[in-house]
């Protein structure tokens, strides 16, 4: 095992361990919020999704890329290859679908009362659960093709045209497979690319609209002191950041793809850079919502009066 391996090996354990414990972390603050019947906003559905697509898409990528770096040969089976590789699908397209879905509807929630979203603002909060349950029966379909697409090294497959992608095989389907899988992937992507420019445009313009009207009105509250402000901003943050790094992912698998015998190094790239956003994601969310910490302290002064009453 050579130092590279050693130092990919690392670099991929501490991406999994700490975006894993970030995210966790943020998961089960939303269930204490949710089942000690605190104050629960209609985006906590999705950032819940978004949380669970993240920990999908880091562990089932993450855990077999460390075990790989670190001189494990050949330790999924033709089963556990598929499995991994399609719940990592599965997890990135839902972690997309989640992203798309926040920008959304905090574009609609934000929007002027005369604006042509504005008949959208009572029908949205109904429609969260119904839009982020359909997103997951979507990829958990388009996806399926993978499990035909991947084998594992342990498996006596006879097929030609193999890619090594370090503990399993991808197998080269004939271009209609090929081309039915690519039309069914990048579509949604693409619609909720679009939905997520449309929304985070919509976004800042209704910001700086606003900002603009209180230069001319001496007032002390604003929208931009709001919590509202916060959480927009928040996820504009996470919308750029989340495109940034789709945008490289994307460019280092049309390179994995096109090229018949990719460089290890250029595969482990690829898949570093598709665990950086869910990794990134709890930390972007507590750095700019203080929601968690104020629900904490919340928590604690009630507990200490309960303690009191008690006492006395």
């Amino acid at each position: 095992m050579v130092a590279s391996d050693v130092a990919l090996g690392f670099i991929f354990l501490s991406q999994t361990v700490v975006g894993a414990l970030g995210n966790s972390s943020l998961l089960l603050h939303s269930l204490v919020l949710y089942f000690t019947g605190g104050r629960v906003r209609h985006t906590d559905l999705i950032l819940q999704h978004l949380i669970v697509a993240n920990l999908l898409t880091l562990l089932c990528r993450g855990v077999p890329q460390t075990l790989e770096a670190f001189g494990m040969k050949d330790f999924l089976n033709d089963f556990e290859c598929k499995l991994f590789f399609y719940l990592h699908r599965v997890g990135r397209g839902m972690s997309f679908g989640s992203t798309c879905h926040l920008s959304v509807f905090q574009a609609i929630k934000i929007s002027p009362e005369n604006s042509s979203c504005s008949e959208f603002k009572v029908k949205a909060p109904k429609y969260i659960g119904f839009a982020i349950y359909l997103s997951w029966i979507l990829y958990l379909f388009i996806n399926i093709i993978v499990i035909s697409s991947m084998t594992g090294k342990k498996s006596n497959n006879n097929a030609t045209s193999l890619r090594d992608l370090g503990y399993c095989f991808s197998v080269d389907s004939n271009i209609i497979l090929r081309s039915l899988h690519a039309t069914l992937v990048t579509f949604p992507d693409f619609l909720c690319v679009g939905l997520m420019l449309w929304a985070s445009s919509s976004m800042v313009l209704i910001l700086h609209r606003h900002k603009q009207r209180m230069q001319h009105v001496h007032k002390s509250s604003s929208l931009t002191s709001s919590p509202e402000s916060r959480a927009t901003k928040t996820i504009l943050l996470l919308v750029s950041t989340f495109v940034f790094f789709y945008t490289l992912s994307c460019l280092f698998q049309v390179c994995v793809t096109v090229i018949y015998n990719p460089h290890w190094l250029l595969v482990k790239v690829g898949a570093m850079v598709a665990g950086c956003f869910p990794a990134l994601c709890p930390f972007l969310l507590m750095s700019r919502d203080s929601t968690a910490c104020s629900h904490y302290l919340y928590w604690k002064r009630n507990r200490k009066t309960l303690d009191v009453r008690r006492n006395v």
